[in-house]
């Protein structure tokens, strides 16, 4: 793969924002957003414990879902406080993501600012909350309502990997999903480019993000992500501006996530193996151009 760093800046003007990352549609790190929010300091393990420890969370392992799996069905579920009792006591390959923590203690919202400076339309009810033991893996995917997202990393340490959607050939997408057939465990260090050759084509960016890191992904784009330490962050999310950009996020959560588990109930072992196949069809398709 072609990896670029992520740019990173610690302050920028909304006019430099819009013209050289949000129109454009490129990643940014902006480390300096959370500087003067109370929750920098504030959000800490044993704070989240004394107010939503007793609420009961689903949480998800490294294993890949498997021909049965419909759409984010969780591994497993416990108390959030028992899950934080054993991230923090080890490496546990159990991550939660899409909690949204402010149902349960809506006071939270006074702890940050909304980047309002930067975006329109952020989706003020659902901010979430992302957890993972050291070791926890967020597979390969996109977010199927093609927000724009702005992710903030509290506690720990993240290593992320970013591919724009035109990418989704080189890096197998699987049809009627925001899935890659591919692995990209460990990326950094090795990938299985024998069984997935257009990986060696495919462009990416790449960082690290650590403690106030505010992260602008666009809508769309392909991510991965790795828990170096156990930690956690936030994600604000920004709709699409266009109807064109808003229409293709309903279809991507009402038709193609439908469409995937409908096909997951009729016929799991079938729908399981022809996507990935699809996926490498598809592929070859385009290695084939390249190679001409």
């Amino acid at each position: 793969m072609n990896i670029k760093s992520i740019d990173r800046v610690d302050k920028i003007t909304p006019e430099d924002f819009r013209k050289h990352y949000y129109e454009p549609r490129k990643p940014v790190v902006i480390t300096g957003i959370s500087n003067d929010w109370i929750a920098k300091d504030k959000w800490t393990w044993d704070y989240f414990k004394s107010i939503v420890g007793d609420k009961t969370v689903g949480v998800y392992n490294n294993t890949r879902a498997d021909a049965n799996t419909p759409v984010n069905g969780a591994d497993d579920y416990i108390k959030f406080g028992d899950y934080l009792d054993m991230i923090q006591k080890g490496p546990v390959a159990l991550r939660i993501f899409l909690f949204n923590i402010f149902q349960h203690a809506p006071e939270l919202t006074q702890d940050f600012v909304w980047p309002d400076i930067y975006a329109k339309g952020l989706l003020k009810k659902y901010p979430m909350l992302f957890v993972g033991g050291a070791g926890s893996v967020a597979h390969m995917h996109y977010d199927i309502d093609l927000s724009h997202i702005f992710h903030t990393q509290f506690v720990g340490r993240k290593r992320v990997l970013l591919l724009e959607n035109d990418q989704s050939p080189y890096i197998y997408r699987m049809p009627f999903t925001v899935e890659s057939a591919a692995s990209f465990v460990n990326w950094h260090e090795q990938l299985n480019t024998t069984e997935y050759p257009a990986l060696n084509y495919a462009s990416g960016y790449t960082t690290i993000l650590e403690h106030g890191d505010t992260l602008f992904m666009p809508g769309g784009y392909w991510h991965h992500m790795e828990y170096m330490d156990g930690g956690f962050a936030m994600s604000l999310r920004a709709l699409d501006q266009s109807l064109a950009g808003k229409l293709n996020g309903l279809y991507h959560i009402v038709g193609l996530r439908g469409m995937n588990n409908i096909l997951i109930r009729l016929a799991p072992q079938w729908w399981y193996h022809k996507k990935r196949e699809l996926a490498q069809g598809r592929a070859n398709k385009v290695l084939k151009l390249i190679e001409v």
